[in-house]
């Protein structure tokens, strides 16, 4: 089980906004990208290397992961137990959380 960055009430959730390749999208198999807390560590202090970083942690921890969202991946903060879902077209993620989306009723 992965462990989450919580700030201020606030979840760290990773998602690959950048046309090309998803990152939590496109590795569906691997459901703690999302949240990995070494991951939101290397994504929000962008040190030197940090996609090398992300890239050799990741090669151990999630064998068979295709990374090829590392280098626009960036931190929302989502109130912690609200419901959301990562949307992607084309290979560029956003994040709606359920209170945000406006349903039809039949």
């Amino acid at each position: 089980m992965v462990t989450k960055v919580i700030r201020d009430g606030k979840v760290a959730v990773l998602y690959s906004p950048g046309f090309g390749a998803g990152w939590s999208t496109w590795n569906h198999q691997f459901p703690d990208l999302l949240f990995d807390s070494i991951i939101v560590d290397f994504v929000l202090n962008k040190s030197e290397n940090w996609q090398q970083g992300i890239e050799a942690y990741c090669s151990i921890a999630y064998t068979g992961l295709y990374d090829g969202g590392i280098s626009d991946l960036e931190v929302a903060w989502i109130p912690v137990g609200s419901q959301f879902k990562i949307d992607e077209y084309d290979g560029s993620e956003s994040v709606v959380l359920k209170d945000e989306m406006n349903w039809i009723t039949a």
